[in-house]
């Protein structure tokens, strides 16, 4: 069957689809021995060679996920040129290449999806796809309940307002505090700006939880497979993105 060759690329645990389509562009993909460029081209996987910087891919890898509870000073990519420690090199026994959803910072730590199945990492960056995200913060100075409130209604930041957001106390100290934060967005360093905006820089950022996922007491550094009624979650959150998208191009088909 004819695809897309980045979608077989992504399936086959080499890149995200974004990825990909950056190899494809950069010269490094070839198919029969042929490089290809063109981002719609179409291949077979189960017929024709395709070979990723010189190396023949295996589309037929099984699927694989894995949460990660990342410490900090760890990078968010599978390898750094300034030689930092990488997600990578906490997966020990990880037979099957798998790549990181969304990021984390690298002062940050907590819950790290990882997988090669990549509809579901399309799916999960897609700027529509807004799974909530809850962190424990610890922030410089104690926040006043009308600054909790500020919080939640979302704050201005150099690319646009933010959406409304859950906030709540879960620790008043001598000079600093301790929130817990669920996002529904995944901008770059976002709950980090959005405190710098009321005067109070973040101390340690920590996310314990992304959908149904909850990182629970797996231990810092160490990774666990997802059990099944998680993975199946996950997929039926991807299933209901793809309707919702499916649904807003017809209403829009039918209203042009």
């Amino acid at each position: 069957m004819l695809e897309r060759i980045q979608k077989i690329i992504s399936r086959a645990g080499i890149a995200s689809r974004r990825k990909a389509e950056e190899l494809m562009l950069s010269g490094a993909v070839t198919v029969n021995g042929r490089v290809v460029r063109e981002l719609g081209s179409k291949a077979d996987s189960e017929r024709d060679h395709i070979k990723v910087s010189g190396k023949l891919i295996n589309p037929k890898q099984p699927k694989a996920y894995l949460m990660l509870n990342k410490p900090r000073e760890v990078v968010t990519t599978l390898s750094d040129p300034m030689g930092r420690v990488t997600v990578k090199d906490l997966l020990r026994g990880v037979r099957i290449r798998v790549y990181p959803v969304g990021r984390l910072d690298y002062d940050s730590e907590g819950l790290l999806l990882l997988t090669n199945d990549g509809d579901l990492v399309q799916t999960m960056l897609h700027p529509s796809f807004e799974v909530p995200k809850t962190y424990e913060v610890k922030v410089k100075g104690i926040l006043t309940d009308e600054e909790i409130r500020t919080l939640s209604k979302g704050v201005v930041l150099s690319d646009g307002r933010t959406l409304p957001c859950q906030v709540r106390k879960i620790e008043k100290m001598e000079k600093n505090s301790w929130l817990e934060m669920t996002i529904h967005e995944g901008r770059n360093r976002q709950i980090r700006r959005m405190l710098e905006t009321l005067d109070h820089p973040v101390l340690k950022l920590n996310r314990i939880r992304m959908g149904r996922l909850d990182l629970g007491a797996l231990p810092i550094g160490k990774y666990r497979y997802l059990t099944a009624p998680e993975i199946k979650s996950l997929k039926g959150l991807v299933q209901k993105a793809e309707r919702t998208r499916a649904a807003t191009k017809m209403s829009r088909a039918v209203g042009a």
